[in-house]
């Protein structure tokens, strides 16, 4: 084969692969940090290997779960503050998991931008591998795509991919009746839902990310860049002790939407909204936007990122469970007969 007379290399357009396993190597010592039973290999391979008898099973039956943070993202990339926008992606994946009765074992990501920058992205994958390690799950593998044209200048995009196991027979919902009480594990905000909104939001209102937060301290980017909640080691606390015969992760569609996807065909829930203070930050949305308080309970969590559903003689014993994760369970609301969430009370 002859030599071309121009030379092109990969890295002439605009692919830099040695930048790429500058990072492998950069964030190996973070994906280490988040090792657990099960773990058979590390980064760099072509795949992953998981034992789940290493991990503690007997007859498992295996939960899948993908998704990514949406245009938070876009706040991330606008203020340059990326560090825990990672502990988004892995909480909008297995917080999911736990919502089946499983366990998250192990985590892969998908990191793509036009240009690799190696500090900001190590940046990242470390914030996805703190949201591992304080979920118990495993960072075992990923990709990272360098693909210019594809994206502008200092844009990127994210997506999770986490994987749990269970018993067989112990899935979740199950045996959820009339009566049964709701327990809300609250939020650290808006999480990683309804950002488009929340952006529309604040461009009414006119200001901008680095102005001071109209509702604490710091700046309005940083208050809106709170990452979302982790609720796995608390809920995986109470599977253990069999104190919840379902759980609701409250992303999009909020409480309204959310909740009956756990309930059986001809039950309900009725949910106080006096049972808890709503965060200021969704009053500052609610006023700026003028919405109303339908809109927000069926866009926004509320204040309430988690629902367990818990028998009556099961309630202080789930709370003990959420309590070792630091999560401050309050009674909102029963059971009913009927379809779909009603609500008494009001937010704020």
């Amino acid at each position: 084969m002859s030599t071309p007379s121009n030379g092109i290399t990969y890295a002439d357009a605009g692919v830099d692969i040695d930048a790429g396993n500058t990072l492998v190597e950069r964030i190996k010592p973070a994906a280490k940090r988040t090792a657990r039973p099960g773990v058979m290999s590390g980064l760099g391979g072509f795949g992953a290997l998981f034992d789940l008898k290493g991990a503690g099973f007997s007859d498992p039956v295996l939960v899948a779960a993908t998704d990514g943070v949406g245009t938070k993202l876009r706040i991330a990339i606008d203020t340059g503050n990326v560090d825990s926008i990672g502990i988004d992606l892995v909480a909008m994946c297995v917080n999911d998991l736990v919502c089946q009765g499983a366990e998250p074992l192990f985590f892969l990501d998908y990191f793509a931008t036009g240009k690799l920058e190696i500090d900001s992205a190590t940046r990242i994958i470390e914030g996805i591998a703190e949201g591992c390690a304080a979920s118990g799950c495993a960072l075992i593998g990923g990709e990272t795509a360098e693909m210019p044209g594809m994206y502008h200048a200092g844009d990127f995009d994210l997506a999770g991919f986490a994987v749990g196991a269970m018993e067989r027979g112990t899935e979740l919902p199950r045996a959820v009746a009339e009566g049964d009480v709701l327990l809300g594990l609250p939020s650290d905000g808006v999480h990683s839902n309804g950002y488009s909104l929340v952006r529309r939001i604040v461009e009414l209102s006119g200001l901008g990310w680095d102005d001071a937060c109209p509702w604490g301290g710091g700046t309005l980017g940083a208050a809106l860049l709170t990452p979302t909640r982790l609720y796995v080691k608390g809920a995986v606390a109470a599977l253990r002790d069999d104190c919840v015969r379902a759980l609701a992760h409250i992303t999009g569609g909020g409480l309204t939407e959310n909740l009956p996807r756990v309930l059986p065909d001809g039950l309900g829930a009725e949910i106080d909204l006096d049972a808890w203070a709503l965060p200021p930050v969704f009053d500052w949305l609610a006023e700026q936007g003028g919405m109303a308080q339908a809109e927000l309970l069926k866009t926004f969590n509320s204040g309430i990122g988690m629902i367990a559903v818990v028998a009556p003689d099961r309630v202080e014993a789930a709370r003990a469970a959420f309590a070792t994760d630091g999560h401050d369970a309050i009674e909102i609301g029963r059971i009913t007969a009927g379809n779909g969430v009603t609500y008494r009370g009001s937010l704020r």
